[in-house]
């Protein structure tokens, strides 16, 4: 008024700016994955999806680790002749036997059955069959989780009445996660040959297009029988058993394109 007049200035609304910039924000995005695309497309140009070369190269990967777990085979073996005093006079002893290695600790989900026979003993005189008696056995697979006990483990078995002592072997409890550290180094290791070749020949290394693996499946080390099977043979001290190491060793064979 009075000859003044007024100009009104259009202030956009502040959800305006924000959509914008997000707007904004996204378009740089997709222009910058356009652009990684097209750079990588240019390692393809003049290449038929048909024509694809590849290199195949192998690797190993290796870990040495100590066995956690020892298991070994104890059985009884009683001979009578009498079938039903071979029978009570075995399980006695087993039983013996059991409530020694609890006392060593042993977890009974680590005690397992897996054997237990009867059968009859014969003579032969004058070419004809006599029977002697009856023989009854009994053995177990025991697994040892704290290997410092494994000499007391065999010591107790004998003095319960082992008979049959053997098998002796070490383990790893849970492997995979050793397997993965070999697995890690072998595909490191073929990743390192494929380079190196293709560096050799002037190519440019490009996916990897295949790959498979196997392994030594790190067999058990295995020791011999500790006590004779002859009863009433056994009961020294028991030896000094160490668990040594064993080997994780994964094999790889990859593929790799090159452009």
């Amino acid at each position: 008024m009075n000859g003044e007049q007024k100009v009104l200035k259009f202030k956009p609304p502040v959800w305006g700016l924000v959509l914008a910039s997000v707007v904004t924000f996204f378009l740089v995005i997709f222009l910058a994955a356009l652009t990684w695309n097209a750079i990588k497309q240019h390692d393809y140009i003049g290449r038929s999806d048909q024509q694809i070369y590849t290199i195949a190269i192998s690797g190993e990967g290796k870990v040495t680790a100590v066995p956690d777990i020892a298991q070994v085979s104890l059985g009884i073996e009683t001979q009578s002749p009498s079938v039903a005093t071979a029978q009570k006079e075995n399980t006695d002893k087993m039983n013996k036997l059991i409530a020694e290695l609890k006392s060593l600790d042993i977890d009974k989900e680590d005690i397992k059955t897996v054997n237990y026979s009867i059968y009859p003993q014969y003579d032969w005189l004058d070419g004809r069959q006599l029977l002697r008696g009856y023989s009854v056995s009994q053995s177990a697979t025991v697994k040892i989780r704290d290997l410092e006990k494994i000499s007391a483990v065999l010591e107790k078995s004998v003095l319960a009445g082992a008979n049959q002592v053997g098998g002796l072997t070490f383990t790893i409890d849970e492997p995979e996660a050793l397997r993965q550290q070999a697995r890690e180094k072998a595909l490191l290791n073929a990743k390192e040959k494929a380079e190196s070749l293709a560096k050799i020949a002037g190519v440019k290394l490009g996916r990897l297009v295949s790959f498979n693996e196997f392994s030594n499946g790190y067999p058990p080390v295995y020791y011999g029988d500790y006590a004779l099977k002859e009863q009433g043979i056994g009961g020294g001290a028991a030896p000094q058993i160490e668990p040594g190491s064993q080997e994780i060793i994964i094999n790889v064979n990859v593929t790799y394109e090159v452009l």
